[in-house]
């Protein structure tokens, strides 16, 4: 059920020039989420009128912690970057549909994502590991520098990285990563920009491997009112913010 709850900031972390990882906490205990779902922040800065839509990047009940990625992209999300400890910050949550959990034992799962489409990757790949699958990580940016929280990432699975210049992994995208040439999987979850999750789930295609992706529509709402996250689907057009953010490829007019 969703909630409405004033969370307290615990820690502002500067990861880069482009993005910060607010670590938020709350006087209740956090409704439960799950891998794939996101909150919709209220921002109070003057002409900001709409909550904005984040990816839960991780969550622990015994902390009663959240964590969000944020990328620094307009003035709601600099006005986050402000924050400190002990700000309030207002949320809706949790949203969305989430990722699918494999029921089978001990699946091989790739998780791809690209810039700051790695956010919901973290608690996913935390919640699959605790599930006793084997997690590799697929990450890939423009440069090292946009290669996000690579630490957290080995905790949970292999970390695999690719960048557009080669100054950290392999150079190119991540579907010319060699791992997609050497290992098979079970399954594929991706999130980042759309060519990207394109052309994964044509991987994904190609090998008969089944795949989820989050996509990043705007979602203004949270709540299939306003219609600004719209999708074509197979079934005709769908609001994202309510019947995904995650969607298996099948489903997607791709």
């Amino acid at each position: 059920m969703k909630q409405i709850i004033d969370t307290f900031i615990r820690e502002t972390k500067r990861l880069n020039d482009r993005n910060i990882l607010l670590r938020l906490t709350a006087e209740v205990a956090l409704p439960h989420l799950q891998a794939g779902q996101f909150v919709e922040v209220q921002v109070s800065a003057p002409n900001v009128f709409l909550r904005r839509p984040i990816s839960v990047h991780f969550y622990c009940a015994e902390k009663n912690e959240l964590w969000l990625l944020v990328q620094l992209v307009g003035k709601a999300t600099h006005e986050m970057a402000l924050l400190k400890e002990g700000d309030k910050l207002n949320l809706v949550l949790p949203l969305g549909k989430p990722f699918s959990i494999p029921t089978a034992a001990a699946q091989r799962l790739l998780l791809v994502g690209g810039g700051v489409g790695v956010a919901p990757l973290l608690y996913l790949g935390a919640t699959l590991k605790e599930q006793g699958h084997h997690v590799a990580f697929l990450l890939g940016g423009r440069t090292k520098g946009d290669l996000l929280q690579l630490d957290e990432f080995q905790k949970y699975g292999e970390v695999y990285v690719t960048t557009e210049d080669a100054s950290l992994g392999e150079g190119g995208f991540v579907t010319q990563h060699s791992l997609l040439q050497n290992e098979t999987f079970d399954f594929i979850y991706t999130c980042g920009p759309t060519p990207m999750m394109q052309a994964v789930a044509r991987y994904a295609q190609q090998k008969g491997i089944e795949c989820e992706v989050s996509l990043e529509n705007k979602m203004a709402c949270g709540v299939g009112a306003c219609l600004c996250c719209v999708t074509d689907t197979k079934e005709g057009h769908k609001c994202v913010c309510t019947v995904g953010p995650v969607f298996n490829i099948k489903d997607l007019k791709w």
